[in-house]
């Protein structure tokens, strides 16, 4: 089982903030999933081909088109305001 210790060095270094009440959830949470993982390893999987998608479909890709855009003049009127040749938008965090 996961000490609270551990769980409480995880968590800092996810830069998480637990509660104690947290700390006890998921130092049993995680506990769970580490036995889980211990009864995957006991299958045997030696003839068993590795996949990555089980659907068989691959990328699809369309070609690259390009056109030109003719109402650049309607777009730059929903600019807020213009700086130094710039249109300026509000930042986006």
């Amino acid at each position: 089982m996961i000490s609270e210790e551990e769980v409480r060095h995880i968590a800092s270094l996810a830069r998480i903030g637990l509660s104690e009440e947290e700390v006890g959830k998921f130092s049993k949470d995680l506990s769970l999933v580490l036995d889980w993982i211990d009864e995957l390893k006991k299958v045997d999987v030696e003839n068993v081909e590795p996949t990555a998608h089980i659907t068989g479909v691959e990328n699809e890709t369309r070609e690259d088109n390009f056109s030109d855009f003719n109402n650049k003049n309607g777009i730059i009127k929903l600019f807020p305001e213009e700086k130094n040749g710039y249109d300026k938008v509000k930042s986006v965090l």
